[in-house]
């Protein structure tokens, strides 16, 4: 096999994963039920518990991406004919949209111009009028690189009696999530961007709430992959077969949860807004802008405007000169955003000042 380049991963994710988490992967293989491996499931678990901010005993990480996570929450908890209030301010939000659509829910949508962030308002109007199942949102939408407030739709959701569903992929392990305190029902995330570790698993929280709604479904739960139930028997303490744990990718996000957890998330929330503070002054000099306002912008995502000039001459092509000479992936914009902004990822291990300086030095050189 011809052995893969060394990328510096500065898109919207994956991130490079830290030597220490591939040295983790790297140890010998054991059975998905070998007492040993228990003992890291469980240390997984607590740990994510206490990034989430959550004393749910239902967390855990899915064995499928990002992605995966958003259809194992929609899946436990919509039934055919559900009204779904979902706020929509980027491309995961209209996906959202989808997998609660293809599951039977009447998915009442709630727009907010790309860039910009959810009108709580709007969403409380909407919520009191629908009466809603599930209300569901993007916490840090990677489309746009804008971070969302929680709190206040979250209240008027659980007031109405909804379930809350909140992604939090690009924004776990970046900056502070707090599930318990806004009161969140079902949140998932993933393993590649903040948290440093490969693609392929989905940390993952459900609420006693939640699960209570899951216990009074009409139907069993559209998916047996993802069916919480059965989950719950090996994430449990009964530890009953389900599916062949990915060991080695769960023992990888051990260490980078210890890695979290050393630092710190005070420390660690510092570092990413140091490093996109200092790439939004070096993009400056080059004709990049903020798309997302100050009060909204992610630290960890950051979605720059860019020059005439770049979009005059291509900018695909320029971000493909800078992976082919100088091995650095930037990601360009989806949807509405295509060909408009960058999306340049500080995420985890790559939120440092000197990541940053290698990609301007790198930009100064192809825009000489």
């Amino acid at each position: 096999m011809k052995p893969l380049p060394h990328r510096l991963l500065l898109g919207p994710g994956p991130s490079n994963a830290h030597a220490d988490v591939l040295a983790a992967m790297a140890q010998p293989l054991v059975g998905h039920l070998d007492p040993a491996f228990l003992d890291v499931v469980d240390a997984v678990q607590a740990s994510l518990r206490r990034l989430f901010a959550t004393a749910n005993p239902m967390t855990l990480p899915l064995s499928a991406t990002g992605s995966g996570g958003m259809e194992a929450c929609f899946a436990n908890f919509v039934e055919p004919g559900d009204a779904v209030v979902v706020g929509v301010a980027g491309v995961f939000g209209e996906r959202m949209c989808e997998v609660a659509a293809r599951l039977g829910a009447r998915v009442v949508r709630v727009d907010a111009d790309w860039g910009r962030v959810l009108d709580a308002g709007a969403m409380r109007e909407a919520i009191a009028r629908t009466r809603p199942a599930l209300v569901a949102f993007v916490h840090a939408e990677t489309s746009t690189g804008a971070c969302q407030p929680v709190a206040p739709i979250a209240e008027a959701a659980r007031a109405a009696g909804a379930l809350v569903i909140l992604d939090c992929v690009t924004s776990l392990a970046g900056i502070p999530v707090a599930l318990d305190a806004w009161g969140v029902d079902a949140a998932y995330s993933g393993t590649q961007k903040c948290l440093s570790c490969p693609p392929g698993l989905s940390p993952a929280s459900f609420s006693p709430r939640a699960l209570e709604r899951l216990a009074r479904r009409r139907a069993p739960v559209s998916s047996w992959y993802f069916d919480l139930n059965l989950l719950g028997g090996y994430f449990g303490e009964r530890r009953v077969y389900h599916h062949t744990a990915p060991i080695s990718a769960i023992v990888g996000l051990a260490e980078g949860l210890r890695r979290v957890e050393a630092e710190g998330m005070a420390a660690r929330e510092a570092r990413h807004r140091e490093a996109s503070r200092h790439l939004l002054a070096g993009a400056a000099r080059f004709g990049f802008a903020p798309l997302v306002a100050e009060e909204h912008r992610l630290p960890m995502l950051n979605a720059l405007l860019l020059p005439e000039r770049i979009t005059r001459e291509g900018e695909a092509a320029l971000r493909r000169r800078l992976l082919d000479r100088h091995g650095i992936e930037v990601g360009g914009g989806l949807g509405k955003l295509a060909g408009r902004i960058w999306r340049v990822g500080l995420m985890g291990e790559n939120a440092r000042v000197e990541i940053v300086d290698r990609l301007l030095d790198a930009l100064g050189e192809e825009l000489r």
